[in-house]
C-alpha cells in the first residue's frame, strides 16, 4: 500500500510520528479534507474539529485536533496545531464546562474580540464533546 510521512505535532507533544495511508482533516472552510500518498504539495489551514488518520499497518485513528495548519511537501506532511488528543484522552467534565463558559461569555456584551474569542471556545469545547462521544465505548 502506498504511505507518506506524517507528523503530527501539537503544542504539548509529538501526537503522531510514522508513516500513513489517509489522513483526513477538518478545514476552517466548514468541510474536511482527504490526503493519500503523493498528495500535491500544499499548506492547508486546520479547523478544530475531528481528524481521521489510517496508518500503516491499515488501522484507524481518530482524534480530536485543535486548530493549526498542515503542511504535504514530498510525500510528506506535518500538521503543527494546538492540541491533538484521543477520545479517551478527552475529559468530558472539563470540556462541558469549557463550553458552559464560553456561552455565558457570548450572553454578556462584550467587545468584538471577545465574542470572536469566545466563539472559538465554544466551537473548540463543542468539537472536543463530538469526538468524545462519537467514540464511547
Amino acid at each position: 500500500m502506498n504511505t507518506f510521512q506524517l507528523k503530527i505535532i501539537a503544542s504539548n507533544r509529538v501526537f503522531f510520528d510514522g508513516n500513513a495511508q489517509k489522513l483526513i482533516l477538518p478545514t476552517i472552510d466548514g468541510g474536511s479534507e482527504g490526503f493519500l500518498a503523493h498528495h500535491e504539495n500544499c499548506v492547508v489551514p486546520v479547523d478544530a474539529g475531528e481528524m481521521d488518520i489510517t496508518d500503516a499497518d491499515g488501522k484507524d485513528i481518530s482524534a480530536f485536533v485543535g486548530s493549526g495548519f498542515m503542511e504535504f511537501l514530498d510525500n510528506s506532511a506535518l500538521i503543527v496545531c494546538i492540541s491533538a488528543e484521543l477520545p479517551e484522552e478527552i475529559d468530558e467534565r472539563r470540556a462541558r464546562e469549557a463550553k458552559e463558559r464560553a456561552e455565558e461569555e457570548l450572553r454578556e456584551q462584550r467587545s468584538l474580540l471577545e465574542y470572536h474569542h469566545s466563539q472559538a471556545n465554544l466551537a473548540r469545547a463543542m468539537e472536543r464533546l463530538k469526538v468524545k462521544n462519537r467514540h464511547k465505548i
